[in-house]
């Protein structure tokens, strides 16, 4: 059964509250690894990725917070419920193509900084020089924007925008997901993939 936008958005940023509080709650859940985490999502969700997959929840994008739920869908879900397989990947030109017209009306403007994270990570997770460069320009903003307070939270968020980007413009691609998509790695990519923190 497919749910609501609201659904969505309680389950992955739960209560409101500052952004770091928001992701003291939540970190596990959106960076961690547990089967515990992937279970829950493909129990309340598959159906919804379903759907979202099929174009049948496009009608969600019709305001801000709306997009933002299908994005998180598109981009997030997949990675719980299809972990370590091609599928994970495959509604990646979804998610990108939603948060590519947000950015282009600044609907983005109209979200709290740490719902704008995750509007902005389809960027992030591109194969393409040109998106990684506009990820890194999307996160230094919102760095720059946030409270003093804050401030630690976002270059965190930033950091991890220049790994990936680097990565992308050493290689062309992510490494890490060659297995999975069965790609051939070249062998300075299986001496890359050697090396702690070389598997987003």
């Amino acid at each position: 059964m497919t749910v609501q936008p609201e659904s969505v958005l309680t389950f992955w940023l739960g209560p409101p509250g500052s952004a770091t509080e928001v992701s003291g709650r939540q970190r596990t859940l959106w960076f961690g690894k547990s089967a515990a985490n992937d279970q829950e999502v493909a129990e309340r969700f598959a159906d919804t990725l379903l759907a979202a997959t099929a174009g049948e929840l496009d009608h969600w994008a019709d305001f801000p917070r709306g997009r933002l739920a299908l994005v998180i869908v598109l981009d997030q879900f997949p990675h719980h419920i299809h972990r370590n397989r091609p599928q994970s990947f495959a509604t990646d030109p979804q998610a990108l193509a939603l948060s590519l017209f947000a950015l282009g009306s600044d609907e983005d403007q109209l979200l709290a900084p740490i719902e704008r994270v995750f509007l902005y990570l389809p960027l992030e997770h591109a194969e393409s020089n040109e998106m990684q460069d506009r990820s890194v320009s999307l996160f230094e903003k919102l760095a720059g924007e946030a409270a003093a307070n804050e401030r630690t939270l976002f270059d965190g968020f930033l950091d991890y925008a220049r790994q990936h980007r680097d990565v992308v413009a050493r290689f062309g691609r992510f490494p890490h997901r060659n297995e999975i998509l069965g790609r051939p790695s070249t062998a300075d990519e299986i001496e890359f993939l050697k090396q702690p923190g070389s598997r987003f």
